[in-house]
C-alpha cells in the first residue's frame, strides 16, 4: 500500500503542504496531533482499544491496538508518573507508527525520520517529498507564527532544523538535507503550499496512488 512522506524545513509550510495533499487523495494525515491521540488513546485499558468491531478497523484503531498491545508500559506509567517518555521510547513508538501506517497505507506522514526508517526498510511503495524554503522567508512565517523577533524566530529556525538533521542522523545514520534521498524537493517560497501540494498529489496518482 502507497504512502508520502512529508520532510520539511521549520518555517517551509510542510504541514500544512501535508494536510493539503491529504485532502485531495483523501488519505490519513499522520502529524503530530494523530500521534498524540494515538498515544493517548494507547494509554487507556487494552480491552477498551482492542475492542472488535464488524467493519474494518480504521488506522487510528490499528495504530492504538498496535501500540497499546505491543508497548503498553510507554504510555501508562508516563500518564502516570507525569514524566515524558525519553527519546528512545519516543522513537520506538514513532517507528511503530510508521510500520502500521505503511501496512495500512494510504497515508501522509508528516516528519519523524519517516523517510529515512522507510528506506531502510525497502518499502517501494513510499513517495518521499521535502519541502523547503529560503531561510528569510521561514523566518518571517515563524515571527508570526510564534509573535516573536526577527532574531529569536532564527535561532528557532536553526535549532529545529539541527534538532531534526541530528535526530534522522542518530538514529538512521543518513543525512535529512540530502536531496538525491526524496523524490520531490519543493520550495514552498517560489510554489506556495498549494503548488507544492499539486505536484505530490499530481506524482502519487502518476503511479496510480489515488
Amino acid at each position: 500500500m502507497a504512502v508520502v512522506t512529508i520532510t520539511r524545513q521549520y518555517g517551509a509550510g510542510g504541514s500544512a503542504v501535508a494536510k493539503l495533499v491529504a485532502n485531495a487523495l483523501d488519505w490519513t494525515l499522520i502529524d503530530n496531533e494523530f500521534v498524540d491521540e494515538v498515544a493517548k488513546r494507547a494509554g487507556l485499558a487494552v480491552e477498551a482499544v482492542a475492542a472488535r468491531e464488524e467493519r474494518a478497523p480504521s488506522l487510528m484503531e490499528r495504530l492504538v491496538r498496535a501500540l497499546a498491545t505491543a508497548s503498553p508500559e510507554t504510555f501508562v506509567p508516563a500518564a502516570a508518573s507525569g514524566d515524558e517518555p525519553d527519546e528512545e521510547t519516543l522513537v520506538r513508538m514513532a517507528q511503530r507508527v510508521i510500520d502500521e501506517a505503511a501496512a495500512h497505507g494510504r497515508a501522509v506522514m508528516v516528519g519523524r525520520g519517516a523517510q529515512a526508517y522507510l528506506a531502510r526498510a525497502s518499502a517501494g511503495d513510499a513517495l518521499h517529498a521535502y519541502v523547503v524554503a529560503p531561510r528569510a522567508a521561514r523566518i518571517r512565517e515563524v515571527m508570526v507564527r510564534l509573535g516573536t523577533d526577527e532574531q529569536q524566530a532564527a535561532r528557532t529556525v536553526d535549532d529545529t532544523d539541527a534538532a531534526r538533521d541530528r535526530y534522522v542522523e542518530r538514529f538512521y545514520g543518513v543525512s535529512r538535507q540530502d536531496p538525491a534521498r526524496y523524490h520531490l524537493v519543493l520550495n514552498t517560497g517560489f510554489l506556495g503550499h498549494d503548488g507544492a501540494a499539486d505536484l505530490i498529489v499530481s506524482a502519487a496518482r502518476r503511479h496510480g496512488w489515488t
